[in-house]
């Protein structure tokens, strides 16, 4: 199967540079994934598209402000450096700009020296492992000095980190927001309970290679990025629960999706509490085992991302529909408007 098969154009206009002012106000489509047929309604009436019994199942992973700017102790050079992942303690493994200048020894200083960094180890592609020296706790001064990690097509300042954030947001890791939930308020999630619709919570850190483009042709070619998942007993117990009660299991971004997808397929169609590392890739033929029904945001041209949606709606109903969000003038990726595939 070919990456072609998943392009589709977009004007750059439309790609979305800053969060609506009420995250709930965003656009919402409705996609029939038997029908291909298309609805556009406001993100605050996705309660008129569930029932009592189904369960919302939402990323409660939260992003890390890894991005830092400081300079090399020695020349005074600025550096730009992103934290990837937690290796042990306060040993990280980072991407730093200009790679070049930094060798392992080198001291790096944020802050006015608040936070000092060492270059341990040189990776391949601007990778370093890091130590970290700091007074008090590791997360507050990384709040203090860190800024969020904004995918590379927006191209303004966000000026309040919490929009880059869900609301539910708790578990620490994520070097990007599971972004479809970002429509959600707090006031609309109680409104849904109301309706006695089950909320569930799953973590997936999401990886900085949810923006990497596919740079082969052939899609079976392609590597998927390995990314950390959690589940626990309570989710696990509840899902069973809901799906046994003829409730619909409805995911919130592709991140929620590839968690249950990891879990049921390993499990018979079952859900069971576990964590570990999944690089599952989604694409047309797969067959879903663990969701009904998912809400997500629009997505890049050829990603990994519009291929599994496509094999949950149907290719040609997916590239139907983003030619109509493109006549329509949604608004695109991390900061845009929401689809309801149902």
């Amino acid at each position: 199967m070919k990456v072609d098969l998943f392009d589709f154009h977009l004007p750059e206009e439309l790609i979305a540079q800053t969060p609506l002012l009420q995250r709930e106000e965003s656009r919402l489509m409705v996609l029939d994934k038997k029908t291909g047929e298309t609805k556009h309604d406001i993100f605050k009436n996705i309660k008129e598209y569930i029932r009592p019994g189904d369960c919302l199942v939402l990323n409660d992973t939260r992003v890390l402000p890894a991005r830092l700017f400081g300079i090399k102790e020695d020349t005074g050079a600025k550096v730009e450096l992103l934290l990837l992942k937690q290796v042990e303690g306060d040993t990280w493994e980072a991407l730093v700009k200009p790679a070049k200048r930094v060798k392992v020894g080198t001291v790096l200083s944020f802050g006015d020296g608040k936070l000092t960094a060492t270059c341990e180890e040189e990776l391949d592609h601007g990778g370093r492992i890091i130590s970290f020296k700091y007074e008090g706790i590791f997360y507050e001064t990384l709040d203090e000095l860190g800024h969020m990690p904004l995918p590379p097509y927006i191209k303004e300042q966000l000026e309040e980190k919490d929009r880059y954030q869900t609301v539910f947001a708790r578990e620490r890791g994520s070097a990007a927001a599971p972004t479809a939930g970002l429509h959600f308020t707090e006031s609309l999630l109680e409104q849904i309970k109301d309706m006695g619709v089950h909320i569930a919570f799953i973590t997936l850190h999401v990886g900085l290679g949810t923006f990497r483009p596919v740079s082969v042709d052939d899609i079976n070619e392609h590597d998927m990025h390995a990314e950390f998942y959690q589940m626990t007993e309570g989710t696990a117990h509840l899902l069973n629960e809901v799906r046994r009660n003829g409730g619909r299991i409805i995911t919130v971004g592709t991140t929620s999706t590839r968690t249950l997808e990891t879990i049921a397929a390993r499990n018979d169609g079952q859900f069971v509490a576990e964590n570990g590392w999944t690089s599952i890739f989604i694409y047309p033929g797969y067959e879903f085992k663990g969701i009904d029904a998912m809400i997500t945001n629009f997505h890049l041209p050829k990603s990994t991302l519009i291929m599994l949606i496509s094999a949950l709606a149907g290719r040609e109903n997916v590239l139907r529909a983003y030619e109509e969000a493109v006549k329509e003038k949604y608004r695109f990726f991390s900061f845009g408007d929401a689809m309801l595939i149902i």
